[in-house]
């Protein structure tokens, strides 16, 4: 059958009551392309998704953080030419942490993958990476992005939270096994923000002052060594203190005691991208170290605390699109997804002018074509507001082809990425289980799952998540299915991924 055709929906429309096309698959140029603009159905689910809250964000609403400065110590110029990368370079920072489905009254503690927001105060502008504790994701393609989040909110009915839903969803969608393996293993419960590593998670292009064009990862490896809460600590803990990791962040820098980390990259050559075995733009994926090993660039620390939470932590806006000169997006969906959406959900949240404030303004000049809107402070007195113009205000006037672009060529097509060799959903999670957790960290693994299943999940989802696991993990899964069919597995820590 026609992948195009596959699960053809009859029952979707748009707002305005035409049929969707797809509520699965953005529009790109062939299947490892772009995301196309006039793929007007996956702007207006994510426009739409944006403004679904009010006022706080709809994921990663819980959080905390700090300022402190980036210092870069190796030379890694033959990468990338921005200017915060460049040896010796002392670059201001802001670093938010977040709960992903969490609300603002919801406890730190609870298993749930942590946000790791990231804007730098650079001599070229502001560059934000937005990434997370884990380096990967539930899902490769935005169009499922809002889907996946209200499965781990809440029910319409009731409010409650549900496993079933979050299980459904998961099962349905098998590319999301590898960050599922991370969320019920011992990185869901991180003891504190301090004692955790930060992922920019996505591929970025770097472009080196030659032009020449490489794949990167990010890597922030805390220098407080990892360190996990058990269930029980963690569940404990969420009665005492709902807003531990935020207290215990805030008063460690208080002391003096600044939290810091190592900022190491994966580079592949542009060329490899297009052979190499597993797909490199595939979030749900990681790129094994074997064949492209980390390379340190330099020191990241925090050693401010905020002011005021709300106007410095709160009104912070962040978006994987806010780059500077020497680095780039890729061809990951979710990345071209992201850095729209980001800040258009700040538009709604904050505010039109929301890059005004003090918090997210730049510390070099700014020279805009966006002006007026609510709450505009800056402005550009009586120049011209249009461009091009015949007075004193220049204006950017790029033509041809880009430094920070790639080549796309094929038919517009709603699909999952091409497959590779190494391209399964399953590979990466079991190599997780079998390979990096000990048999101490298997056993918690059962149990917990095993707890989550047992929290209201019904057939045929039930069924479904004892195949998933059983392809992660022959082993694991049989023995979650044994645990789950003789009822004998304890209650699950609450939180995203057992209510």
């Amino acid at each position: 059958m026609n992948e195009s055709r596959k699960g053809a929906a009859t029952g979707s429309t748009m707002s305005t009551g035409a049929p969707a096309a797809s509520d699965r698959h953005s529009l790109t140029i062939g299947p490892d392309g772009p995301i196309l603009l006039h793929d007007v159905h996956f702007l207006e689910q994510m426009a739409h998704f944006n403004r679904e809250k009010v006022p706080e964000r709809q994921p990663h609403a819980k959080g905390g953080g700090a300022f402190g400065v980036f210092e870069t110590t190796a030379d890694v110029s033959r990468y990338t030419k921005a200017a915060l990368f460049q040896k010796g370079a002392k670059t201001e920072l802001l670093l938010r942490f977040s709960t992903v489905a969490g609300e603002m009254g919801s406890p730190d503690t609870w298993r749930d993958v942590r946000g790791f927001s990231l804007k730098f105060y650079t001599s070229e502008g502001n560059y934000d990476l937005v990434g997370n504790n884990t380096p990967i994701f539930f899902v490769r393609d935005p169009m499922k992005f809002p889907h996946f989040i209200r499965s781990q909110k809440r029910l319409p009915d009731s409010g409650l939270r549900d496993n079933h839903m979050q299980w459904d969803f998961w099962t349905a969608n098998p590319e999301s096994a590898h960050q599922v393996t991370y969320l019920m293993g011992p990185r869901g419960l991180p003891r504190t923000w301090r004692q955790m590593n930060g992922y920019g998670s996505h591929t970025f292009m770097w472009i080196n002052a030659a032009g020449e064009k490489f794949w990167v990862k990010y890597h922030f490896h805390t220098k407080q060594g990892m360190a996990f809460f058990s269930n029980e600590e963690a569940m404990a803990m969420s009665g005492k203190d709902a807003d531990y990791h935020r207290r215990d962040l805030f008063d460690a820098i208080a002391r003096g005691d600044f939290p810091s980390w190592t900022l190491s990259v994966q580079v592949m050559p542009y060329a490899d991208a297009k052979t190499y075995r597993i797909n490199p733009f595939d979030l749900t994926k990681t790129w094994p170290h074997n064949d492209y090993p980390l390379i340190e660039v330099g020191t990241m620390t925090l050693n401010r605390n905020p002011e005021n939470f709300f106007a410095q932590i709160e009104q912070a806006a962040f978006s994987p699109g806010n780059l500077v000169p020497g680095i780039g997006l890729s061809p990951d969906k979710m990345l071209l997804g992201r850095a729209f959406a980001y800040n258009d959900a700040q538009r709604n949240r904050i505010g039109t002018n929301f890059h005004q404030l003090p918090v997210n303004r730049p510390k070099v000049p700014v020279n805009t074509y966006m002006f007026d809107g609510q709450m505009a402070y800056e402005h550009s007195g009586n120049k011209p507001v249009y461009a091009p113009n015949s007075g004193d205000r220049p204006w950017a006037d790029v033509t041809g082809a880009v430094d920070d672009g790639w080549e796309a060529d094929g038919e517009m097509v709603r699909s999952a990425y091409t497959l590779r060799p190494d391209d399964d959903d399953f590979t990466q999670p079991g190599i997780l289980v079998r390979e990096v957790f000990d048999d101490a960290e298997r056993a918690a693994l059962v149990e917990q799952v095993a707890g989550s299943l047992l929290g209201g999940v019904r057939s045929p989802v039930l069924e479904r998540a004892f195949d998933y696991w059983k392809k992660i993990d022959p082993d694991v899964g049989r023995r979650i299915e044994e645990k789950v069919r003789a009822g004998a597995a304890p209650e699950p820590q609450a939180g995203m991924g057992e209510k």
